[in-house]
């Protein structure tokens, strides 16, 4: 077989040189396909694929060959096969993630995301959106318009895809009745309209037969335009949109290959900069110059928003990995308390009150959401009362970092107003979300700073402050070993608290119950108060089931290093349960008592405690003497 060539794009075979110079004068569109199950979208990019010429010789046989054994009609090719992925897929019938696909005709490049139309996929769909300039939303022109067609309308408006096209596929299966056409259009628009889509381009097609894809179809006479390719090749995106924008430029990394150049690399997500713009540097509001303006092809007099660059500034000034360079005269703000639109892509449900890894531009810090304000039924725009946001589920939350982050609104700036939240045991990414505003109580409630420190209370009872942080299963020992631990401190004239789990249940966490979130804000108020204790000298012990390694991570950062010490009460669960002191086990296996740790609850064994103690091996008072020699020693 000779090398492929493109079908018939004969300008590529005589002059690659020509051809590669007038493709790479070319405009970009990045538009993302989507819709609910079967409305065509793998067949329309196929056709898409196709049509622009963007096939190989040895692509087109092997399509015809597939669409011969799939049993196609009347030997048409399935446009399809063209996108699919896995064998395994097209059998399952489904796509499970986002396709990438690139394209092009003589006026335009092109860069497609097909997402799956599934409701659980729905996350890949944001994926797809994200960088998205247009929007296809297809609609089967048998079934009018679905919840799937409303949620991908409702993201795609949320994400700020400004150009919608709306495509009523399969006109053929409804003899390209006009009526019906018009009908889907006028349904449609009552929703956009509601949800703010102010303006949408609606568009007759059929997928596998080529409709109104490449030209007008004479199937469809009254539709005067445009068909599908005209009207992408001829959208206007705003480029110049984020240039006009503030200048801010994320930073990535320091590059300093010697010590005669230090430059802070990243891509400039707004705006336009020059050598001699006064810049500040965000959080830390440190002003200075721009020197000059490094890439890999030389210095530059200019560069402006989306490309990638290395500034070299006029003095030496703090700045790393996660600060922002901004304009001087209108930088963006940092806040640590936010109001933000949230979509939960997790088949596990939030959980309020556990913290997540939020990533924004460069930037990373550990966040806590609060219970939904409000989620938002997609099909009604109704705001539902909510204690979570379940799989797919979209929502208005509030969150707070344990840093501040530079940020501004998403609507002004999707790189610093859009972030994703992670899971800190698996590393999944379980959101997306968009930034609205700070809380006024972020900007009102500031540090006040005193003159006695930590560090002179803990020298005035000459000791070191720390927090002796017990954890095991219930009926593991831990109350009985702590308690003996602070007697033994008490008689070396050392100062130290013990917080009990249920002593603490009586007063401050009274209000909880044991469900996971729950769980999860009893362990931070624990935390707190605790890090109050140190911060007053003491040695502070704790006995806690705290099941969840991500909370007590979550403690121990709020502590300098070193102060928190995790001791693991290593009992086995036949061991705690024989003991069941308080007939909990009892109740639990009865079902009598719900969300039970070790019986429906589960407990998340500490992978590297600073101390353990396996009690079938040691007692109470040998487990106290070895905590004690590992505290003081």
């Amino acid at each position: 077989m000779t090398d492929p060539i493109y079908v018939t794009d004969a300008l590529i075979a005589e002059d690659i040189d020509a051809y590669l110079a007038q493709h790479q004068q070319k405009s970009l569109l990045r538009f993302i396909t989507c819709g609910s199950v079967d409305d065509g979208k793998s067949t329309l990019i196929g056709r898409l694929l196709y049509d622009s010429k963007m096939i190989f010789e040895d692509q087109l046989t092997a399509l015809e060959a597939d669409s011969k054994r799939v049993g196609t009609q009347g030997g048409e090719i399935d446009f399809a096969l063209l996108v699919d992925g896995l064998a395994a897929e097209r059998e399952q019938g489904i796509t499970i993630d986002v396709a990438y696909r690139f394209f092009t005709t003589e006026k335009r490049k092109f860069i497609v995301a097909d997402t799956p139309g599934h409701e659980q996929y729905t996350r890949n769909m944001v994926t797809g959106a994200s960088t998205a300039d247009l929007a296809v939303i297809l609609i089967d022109a048998r079934k009018g318009v679905l919840t799937q067609t409303r949620r991908h309308s409702f993201l795609a408006h949320l994400i700020g895809i400004k150009h919608i096209v709306l495509a009523v596929n399969k006109m053929d299966l409804v003899g390209y009745d006009k009526a019906v056409f018009e009908r889907i259009v006028l349904s449609y628009r009552a929703f956009a309209t509601e949800i703010g889509i102010t303006h949408f381009t609606p568009i007759p097609i059929s997928g596998f037969k080529g409709d109104n894809i490449t030209a007008l179809s004479d199937n469809t006479p009254w539709f005067k335009g445009p068909a599908l390719i005209e009207h992408l090749e001829n959208v206007e995106v705003a480029v110049s949109d984020d240039e006009a924008k503030p200048f801010r430029l994320p930073v990535q990394w320091v590059n300093r290959p010697n010590l005669d150049f230090r430059g802070f690399s990243g891509q400039i997500a707004s705006g336009i900069v020059k050598p001699g713009d006064a810049v500040r540097i965000l959080p830390s509001g440190k002003t200075t110059t721009v020197s000059r303006i490094v890439t890999q092809d030389g210095d530059l007099d200019e560069a402006v928003a989306g490309q990638s660059i290395t500034l070299t500034l006029a003095d030496e000034v703090d700045c790393s990995r996660g600060d922002v360079i901004a304009i001087a005269d209108t930088p963006p703000e940092a806040a640590d308390q936010f109001e933000a639109t949230l979509v939960w892509m997790a088949d596990e449900a939030m959980i309020a009150g556990r913290a997540y890894w939020l990533k924004l531009a460069t930037q990373s810090v550990s966040a806590t959401i609060q219970p939904p304000k409000y989620e938002i039924n997609v099909n009604t725009l109704d705001h539902l009362a909510a204690k979570t946001l379940e799989l797919n589920g979209i929502g208005v939350v509030e969150l707070s970092t344990d840093k501040p982050i530079v940020f501004e609104a998403y609507g002004d700036n999707r790189t610093l107003g859009g972030f994703i939240l992670i899971d800190k045991l698996t590393n999944a990414t379980v959101a997306a979300g968009m930034l609205h505003f700070s809380l006024r109580r972020a900007q009102n409630v500031h540090w006040q700073a005193t003159d006695i420190s930590r560090d002179m209370r803990a020298n005035l009872k000459n000791q070191r402050p720390a927090l002796l942080w017990f954890t095991g299963l219930s009926g593991s020992g831990k109350s009985t070993i702590a308690n003996l631990v602070e007697k033994r401190l008490h008689r070396m004239n050392l100062h130290s608290f013990l917080l009990d789990g249920d002593n603490v249940r009586h007063g401050l966490n009274r209000d909880l119950g044991f469900t996971e979130a729950d769980r999860i804000e009893n362990i931070r108020r624990v935390g707190e108060v605790a890090k109050l204790m140190t911060d007053a000298g003491l040695i502070v012990i704790t006995a806690f089931i705290s099941p969840f390694r991500v909370e007590r991570d979550m403690v121990r950062a709020m502590l300098p290093e070193s102060e928190f010490i995790e001791v693991f009460i290593d009992t086995p669960l036949a061991e705690a349960e024989k003991r069941d002191v308080k007939g909990l086990y009892k109740k639990a296996r009865a079902g009598q008592l719900k969300n039970f740790t070790g019986i429906d609850s589960p407990y998340e064994a500490p992978e590297s405690p600073e101390i353990r103690i396996d009690t079938t091996v040691m007692t109470p008072d040998q487990a106290a003497d070895l905590i004690i020699d590992r505290l003081l020693g």
